[in-house]
């Protein structure tokens, strides 16, 4: 064992080219389209977790626990959008199915027969999440190039 030859062994995070894309991401982010994004993702979030306060969706236990957790997590992943785009963009594509799922959860989730703000709420709140969420998957596609 002692006559093999020993390789070295790299670190894929220190490959140039990742460290590069990380950069370029991070760049991405930083500029004043990928800031405004990522905060209305997490402000999005942040709302949907609220959401059954503010319109008052009693008796719909369900719902309510559904949009506090959904809207936990797109607001985590916005917050992560923001802070280190270079390393989360690979969940953005999380967010635009959070979208979906929450304009549909009022007709999916037991009891049926939501009130007509909460499904207004939720619809209006997903297309917003799924929107931002494709927006946020687009950013790593967006060019550096400075103008």
């Amino acid at each position: 064992m002692a006559d093999q030859p020993t390789r070295p062994t790299f670190d894929m995070d220190q490959h140039p080219d990742i460290a590069a894309l990380r950069a370029r991401y991070d760049w991405v982010s930083q500029r004043p389209s990928g800031q405004s994004v990522s905060g209305l993702a997490f402000l999005s979030g942040l709302y949907l977790a609220i959401s059954p306060w503010v319109v008052g969706m009693f008796g719909h236990t369900t719902l309510t626990v559904n949009n506090l957790v959904t809207g936990i997590a797109v607001a985590l992943v916005g917050a992560g959008i923001a802070s280190a785009y270079g390393r989360i963009h690979g969940i953005t594509w999380v967010m635009p199915i959070i979208g979906v799922w929450t304009v549909i959860a009022p007709w999916v989730l037991p009891p049926h027969g939501a009130s007509t703000s909460s499904i207004v709420s939720n619809v209006i709140t997903g297309a917003i999440i799924l929107a931002t969420g494709l927006a946020c998957a687009a950013l790593g596609f967006m060019s550096t190039r400075r103008r």
